[in-house]
């Protein structure tokens, strides 16, 4: 922006004036102006201009009005060269996304003209002799000229991210996203250590993966393999939420990657995983069959769990509890419980009155599908809810595990978008897409998704692009619909062989460490799986608190806890007296006054406790047990007929 400074200097009368960037165009086009006519400008730019002599080919010039009149001169900056530079600047910023490299497999993106220097009439030669702040923001500082900071820009985003943060409108986020983004402050790379760590979680998530496809063939699991990152990811945000100060991680999703999440990071041991492939139901329906373990008898990718603590994948110790939230229903549906599990950790009930929200005490994780996400309304239903005082979480990071196909069904045959992820632009989401074979891009969005999110207390979603390995459910054949697509998969290595490969080219891990690796972690699940098979079917397991895999000191289940409900006649006359006993000086509405009085000596009447009535005792039942009831929708207030009143 340009500004001035008016003032003496040690008495001869200087004004100092510093342009910048478009500034300093939009200075020379209206010197070109007084140049043709002095008198279209005011009578001060004419004064000015009077003595100016025109910066010569400098970003940033400070120019000063000495006493006595100088020849002027031309101007030596194409002043439609320097907007259209900027121009072509906001565009990679606002539009790289179209040229991502976000996806591992399938056709080279169509991209953007506006992404290109000719689009702007600009060459290469004009935009070297331009100076690198029309590109403006961190990587101008560190540019010689135009054309540097440019390819800086496309680096960052053209590159294994894509970044959409045009559609929020408050502007102190906005620039804090472009900051982050061309800061890089997320994406130090990881030390050879880190690298180690996350080599070996890899292999962890692979392993178990191919264990399972071979040991129980034809088994529906609904595997993570084309979005093994996840696991890493999640590891990422669960230990920064507990450095932060989470007292709670909730996490919903459905059941692609389900059995993976559950084992690696809330730790249910690798044998309870086998016990349910070998004695739940072997078709994987959804059915009330006992002889299915785990939880109330349905199928092993629909149950919940609770860590109680753990390690992070460095090692660390983290207290912090982490729950998996049963989803039973049909894919987004957990969406708002997980939402309503969150924001009751948050709200402190312990004194009178409104809660108090704690609003970083709880963090919610939502775990999206590509097709589900703009596909069914729960979602926008949830998202229209995240902003509004009784229900919004602090910021909720959603994770679309974008394996580019629903069931068989092409992206551009089941939506209307450019991206799976549009539907959270209505609702002001910042949205990065990442691809899923660069872990440590993955990684870098994963620390930046957080720091948003405790920043602002908003939510944040990554487009995770990877692909699907096998067919819907392992038993379909994905080559009847996407034959292409899926040759191509079938010829790509692993995320981990590929990190592996890098780690070996960069020196980190000796040749041939990768397999060796694998090797290990298939050989220690054949092992266990010798010593679950010799041990008897215990369903009490299923509700045990677990020391599986080394992740975690304390897992359980989440299971339906029963306890009685029924209340005391007494109790319930005294509620109901309660219940119809008005304050001094309150005055009935008279129209309620008949309903109420009706209500009064229900108790007396066989079946006089209607509906409403029976609610207001269940509510003065829970609340005389010191349990506070949060009661939030349209029909609270009144209910349905005005029987809430």
């Amino acid at each position: 922006m340009a500004h001035a400074t008016n003032g003496t200097n040690g008495g001869d009368g200087l004004s100092r004036f510093t342009f910048q960037g478009p500034n300093l165009a939009w200075a020379l086009d209206l010197y070109d102006a007084y140049l043709a006519d002095p008198n279209a400008v005011d009578a001060e730019t004419r004064a000015f201009f009077a003595n100016w002599v025109p910066p010569q080919e400098t970003a940033v010039t400070t120019i000063e009005r000495p006493p006595a009149p100088r020849t002027v001169a031309a101007p030596a900056v194409d002043i439609q060269r320097v907007l259209a530079a900027a121009a072509y600047a906001q565009a990679i910023r606002a539009h790289g996304h179209r040229e991502a490299t976000i996806s591992p497999v399938g056709p080279p993106r169509d991209g953007s003209v506006e992404l290109y220097a000719a689009a702007h009439g600009l060459r290469e030669d004009e935009l070297a002799a331009l100076p690198a702040s029309v590109a403006g923001g961190t990587v101008a500082e560190n540019s010689a000229n135009a054309l540097e900071a440019i390819e800086r820009l496309r680096a960052i985003y053209c590159g294994s991210v894509g970044y959409e943060f045009d559609h929020v409108q408050v502007t102190a986020e906005r620039q804090w996203l472009r900051d982050a983004a061309e800061s890089g402050r997320f994406g130090t790379p990881l030390a050879a250590q880190g690298k180690r760590i996350l080599l070996e979680r890899l292999t962890e998530v692979e392993a178990f993966e191919k264990f399972l496809h071979t040991t129980y063939l034809g088994a529906k699991r609904f595997s993570i393999e084309g979005g093994d990152v996840l696991v890493p990811v999640l590891d990422e945000i669960i230990s920064g939420a507990a450095v932060g100060g989470a007292d709670e991680v909730v996490i919903g999703m459905a059941h692609r990657g389900r059995l993976n999440v559950l084992t690696h990071i809330l730790g249910k041991p690798y044998e309870a995983i086998f016990k349910e492939f070998e004695h739940g139901p072997r078709s994987g329906t959804s059915t009330s069959d006992s002889s299915d373990i785990g939880w109330t008898g349905d199928v092993k990718y629909h149950l919940g769990a609770r860590r109680n603590g753990g390690r992070n994948r460095r090692g660390q110790t983290v207290e912090v509890p982490v729950i998996m939230a049963p989803n039973p229903s049909h894919l987004e549906y957990v969406n708002p419980i997980v939402e309503g599990m969150a924001r009751a950790s948050q709200d402190d009930c312990s004194g009178p009155g409104e809660p108090t929200q704690r609003r970083g005490a709880a963090l919610a994780i939502l775990i999206h599908g590509d097709a589900a996400f703009p596909g069914q309304g729960i979602v926008a239903e949830t998202l229209n809810l995240s902003g509004l005082k009784a229900y919004e979480t602090s910021g909720t990071i959603h994770i679309i595990v974008n394996n580019q196909v629903g069931f068989t069904t092409d992206p551009d045959q089941a939506r209307s978008t450019l991206y799976a992820s549009d539907l959270a632009k209505g609702f002001e989401i910042p949205i990065v897409h990442v691809n899923a074979d660069d872990p440590e891009a993955c990684l870098a969005v994963a620390r930046m998704a957080l720091a948003y999110r405790n920043t602002f207390q908003r939510d944040f979603l990554i487009d995770l692009v990877g692909y699907r390995r096998w067919g819907h459910n392992e038993g379909d054949e994905p080559t009847f619909t996407q034959p292409q697509l899926y040759t191509e998969i079938a010829a790509r290595p692993t995320v981990r062989a590929l990190l592996a490969a890098q780690l070996e080219r960069e020196g980190v891990i000796p040749a041939g460490e990768g397999d060796r690796l694998l090797d290990q972690a298939l050989e220690r699940l054949r092992e266990l799986k010798m010593i679950s098979d010799g041990e008897p079917v215990d369903d009490s397991t299923a509700h045990a608190h677990f020391e599986g895999n080394g992740l975690s000191p304390s897992v359980a289940l989440l299971e339906l806890d029963e306890h009685p409900t029924a209340i005391p006649e007494g109790a319930l006359r005294a509620y109901n007296d309660a219940l119809h006993t008005f304050p001094a000086g309150f005055t009935l509405n008279p129209k309620l006054e008949r309903q109420l009085q009706r209500r009064k000596g229900a108790l007396d009447r066989p079946g006089g406790i209607d509906w409403a009535l029976a609610e207001s005792l269940a509510f003065a039942g829970i609340l005389s047990d010191g349990t506070p009831i949060r009661f939030t929708g349209q029909d609270v207030e009144r209910g349905t007929f005005s029987q809430r009143h």
